[in-house]
């Protein structure tokens, strides 16, 4: 009605028979409808997936198992913004650094976005507006897109107070939770003289995970939310925000070093972007075999080649411990790389070295360094962007 495009469900699968034949192209990410934190992962072709529908029938046969299809390489964006049943302010877009399939929780992200056009945004804006109004909405609401080659998908509506908005009112210095509990109460945006949010710096907040508390864990970000905190950065570019928000997240940024790069087929065609990127800030490169012959084929010369777990000596976990690897970035696809990935995490985090899991991820902590290499990081104090507001507005500096 409204000309917005949200993901369609493909089809129903059916699964009270005894007999179950499956044949798909894509991965599955599989979820009940009645519990938000039962996910469980298939790769096509693999057991699990069947034997995970058999259980889903036996548990409950009148809940079907439904499939999306999933956007691959998508950015997935938060907007907040406050209604009146009036008007919309808008309080902030923030973009996900990791690719669409991340939790939001568990995602990285940075307002202003740095990679969306300016029309791209507006757009988002518009879409915003329109739904806040027809759904009636007193108050916050959040909205979750994904955008593929140029096409916004809404992912979700929740018209409601979100996790994203204390962090927007420190980005933008204008408390939003307070405005959205006065307009409830029955104030209009237009009396409060509220305007869409404008972040004073560039500000990126990173998630928390507790897995140094879970011996023998995979830490891998997922649909799942594990993180059991956030951090927020802010800086006049984005490598100053990451690195701040980094520093605060208890992430041990190396400024040289050695990268060791181990990344799935899927990947390999933005490996030497990525890899030049590392090599200009005047890191060694080391990879896995697959991703060294990659790197190779594309003309780099110089490149340590890593074994795998239990390939040869030393292998990725004994360099490690050796220190010879100060950042890993493991992506992964199928279910023996899955386990293959998952014991190089493992590894970097029990030694404490740096891990990302997306390319995205990686290209941020690039940025990050270069930021920390410019010279000391700048300060400034959140009450300073409290200055200025109405006199009912003062408690943003508390």
């Amino acid at each position: 009605k409204l000309g917005a495009v949200r993901c369609q469900t493909g089809f129903e699968i059916g699964c009270n028979s005894g007999l179950l034949s499956l044949e798909f192209d894509q991965g599955l990410i599989c979820q009940t409808l009645f519990r938000l934190d039962n996910v469980r992962h298939a790769e096509p072709g693999h057991d699990p997936l069947a034997e995970y529908l058999r259980r889903a029938a036996e548990v409950d046969p009148d809940r079907p198992v439904l499939r999306d299809p999933f956007l691959e390489r998508a950015v997935e964006v938060d907007v907040d913004a406050v209604a009146d049943s009036e008007r919309v302010v808008i309080c902030g877009v923030m973009e996900h650094i990791e690719e669409a399939g991340v939790h939001s929780g568990d995602s990285a992200a940075v307002t202003p976005p740095v990679s969306l056009p300016l029309e791209l945004q507006a757009e988002l804006r518009r879409q915003v507006r329109l739904l806040a109004l027809a759904l009636g909405v007193r108050g916050l609401i959040n909205v979750q897109f994904a955008i593929q080659e140029n096409t916004v998908y809404v992912i979700e509506v929740n018209p409601r107070a979100s996790r994203t908005v204390p962090f927007l009112a420190r980005a933008t210095g204008t408390p939003w939770a307070e405005l959205a509990a006065r307009v409830c109460a029955g104030a209009s945006l237009d009396v409060l003289g509220v305007h869409d949010g404008v972040p004073t710096e560039v500000a990126v907040k990173l998630p928390v995970f507790p897995f140094e508390r879970f011996p023998g864990v995979d830490p891998l970000p997922g649909p799942e939310m594990r993180s059991t905190g956030e951090v927020m950065g802010r800086g006049r570019t984005f490598g100053e925000a990451f690195a701040k928000a980094a520093l605060a997240a208890g992430w041990r940024l190396p400024e040289n070093g050695r990268v060791l790069l181990s990344l799935a087929d899927r990947d390999k065609e933005r490996l030497p972007a990525l890899a030049a990127r590392f090599l200009e800030l005047g890191f060694g490169l080391s990879a896995t075999e697959g991703t060294a012959a990659a790197l190779r084929d594309a003309g780099f010369t110089d490149i340590q080649t890593a074994s795998k777990v239990g390939q040869g000596h030393p292998d990725i976990p004994e360099l490690l411990a050796e220190n010879a690897v100060q950042l890993v970035i493991n992506t992964a696809a199928g279910q023996r790389a899955a386990r293959d990935a998952g014991s190089i995490r493992r590894a970097a985090l029990d030694s404490g070295v740096l891990y990302f899991t997306t390319i995205p991820g990686a290209h941020a902590a690039a940025e990050a360094v270069a930021a920390l290499r410019r010279g000391p990081l700048s300060v400034r104090a959140l009450q300073d962007d409290a200055s200025g507001l109405p006199q009912w507005a003062a408690s943003l500096g508390d």
